[in-house]
């Protein structure tokens, strides 16, 4: 099994849809930008049949850095969330 990259991807979808790689590298660098641009902002973003991505809040908690053992307190965050679909799920079972 390989995994996949940006590059990768890019060749195949330029191959399949006959479209320039640099047109197909666009498309999914923009694609990006508005999902990470929507999340920031407190939106979620829903590609069906794909899956959404959402900002999910983590609360703080305490932590033990593992090199010295000493007890930390890990503050609260925000987090970028991915929630398969359907199809995505029915896809991988």
């Amino acid at each position: 099994m390989a995994n996949i990259n940006k590059d990768s991807l890019v060749d195949y979808i330029a191959t399949k849809l006959e479209l320039s790689k640099k047109d197909v590298e666009s498309v999914i660098d923009n694609l990006a930008e508005k999902i990470t641009e929507e999340i920031r902002g407190g939106n979620k973003v829903t590609i069906t049949g794909f899956g959404t991505f959402r900002v999910s809040k983590r609360a703080a908690r305490a932590g033990i850095n593992p090199q010295t053992k000493e007890r930390i307190q890990i503050p609260a965050m925000n987090v970028p969330k991915f929630t398969a679909g359907k199809t995505l799920k029915e896809a991988v079972k």
